[in-house]
Formats: structure tokens, sequence, C-alpha cells
């Protein structure tokens, strides 16, 4: 496969693919789009144009036109080619979109905290919680604009969101679960890796 040789799609080359396949826009309005959504978590403003660039080198998007002079600085504006629209399909159809779990760094940070100093790991759980009840605030607020924009609950950005949310409110009763029983915390008694 062609594309694949040139790099894998990443996640921002995929929702350019996807937003240049409702309707052509330019860089700006791109970022703007994004903006709106509520996406800038995953695609920031300078991979929008380096991901517009990859994408047009892979004739993926083609530029359409550039808008006049007394517009302001020419823009071009792309729109996702007939081979963009199958990438993109294609793409969507990976096994590891389903068949993949990731490793939060918190996790991580959890199954090596035994090595903190004293008073460390319950400071680390207190962050966490404040983290996280402030990105809950904030994906809730996002999925009101959404339902506000879409009018109604059966759309892949509110299950999405609703994911996330419910998502956030497990792990912040699991935040309270782990700081109740700290004080029980102890080492393993039957560490294998000690047998031999």
């Amino acid at each position: 496969m062609a594309i694949a040789s040139r790099g894998k799609l990443t996640t921002p080359d995929l929702l350019l693919l996807s937003l240049l396949a409702e309707r052509p826009l330019h860089g700006y309005q791109a970022n703007t789009v994004l903006e709106f959504r509520k996406w800038r978590d995953w695609v920031s403003r300078p991979q929008v144009y380096y991901s517009l660039d990859k994408l047009a080198k892979l004739s993926l998007v083609r530029s359409t036109s550039a808008e006049s002079a007394s517009q302001g600085p020419e823009r071009a504006v792309y729109e996702t080619t007939a081979k963009g629209r199958t990438a993109l399909a294609d793409a969507l159809e990976r096994d590891d979109w389903a068949e993949q779990v990731e490793q939060p760094p918190f996790l991580i940070w959890l199954a090596l905290s035994w090595q903190c100093r004293p008073g460390v790991f319950l400071k680390q759980l207190q962050k966490r919680q404040s983290f996280l009840e402030s990105e809950l605030t904030r994906k809730r607020e996002i999925l009101r604009a959404v339902l506000k924009e879409v009018g109604h609950r059966y759309h892949e950005a509110v299950w999405m969101l609703s994911l996330y949310i419910d998502q956030i409110r497990t792990e912040l009763r699991w935040l309270k679960k782990v700081r109740r029983e700290f004080p029980r915390r102890s080492a393993a008694q039957n560490p294998a890796y000690l047998e031999r």
C-alpha cells in the first residue's frame, strides 16, 4: 500500500481528512472548526498545517483555489480527494481502533508509587482528583454545547463525550476507594520473583 509506505496516517491527519470531506476549508478555517468542536486536545494549530502538507503530498487532499488578496493573505483551500476518502475509510477499518488498550500515565505512576517519598502518594491522589474534577466540568460543558449543536442524543460526539464523562466519574470513585484503603497498603507477601 503506497500510503503505508510513506507513513501511517495520524489522528490529526484523519481528523483533517474527515473535516475536508464535509466541505473544502483552508488551514485557518480548519483550525476554527477544530476549536469550535473542542477537538484541540487532538490537533494543535501547527499540526493542522503539517498534516495538510503531508496529505497534499500523498494526494489525499488537493488545493481547489485560493482566496482573493482583498480578503487578506492568499490561503489555499483544500478538499478531500477520492483517494483521501478511500484512505480515511480504510484507516477506520483497522483492527487497532477496537483492539487496543492504552496505558494512562497515571496508572504507570501508580505502579511505581511504592517508591514515593513519604506523603507524596496522597498529594498525587489529590492532584489527580482536582484535575479530574476540572476535566469533568469541562467535558460536561462541551457535551452541553454539542447537544445544542446536534439537537439530539444519538450522535457519535454525544456518545464519545458521555463515555469520557462516565470514565472520569468512575475514576473519581476509584480514587476515593484508594484513599480509604491507603493506610492498609503493604508489600506483596509472596513475591514470585524471589522464588528460585
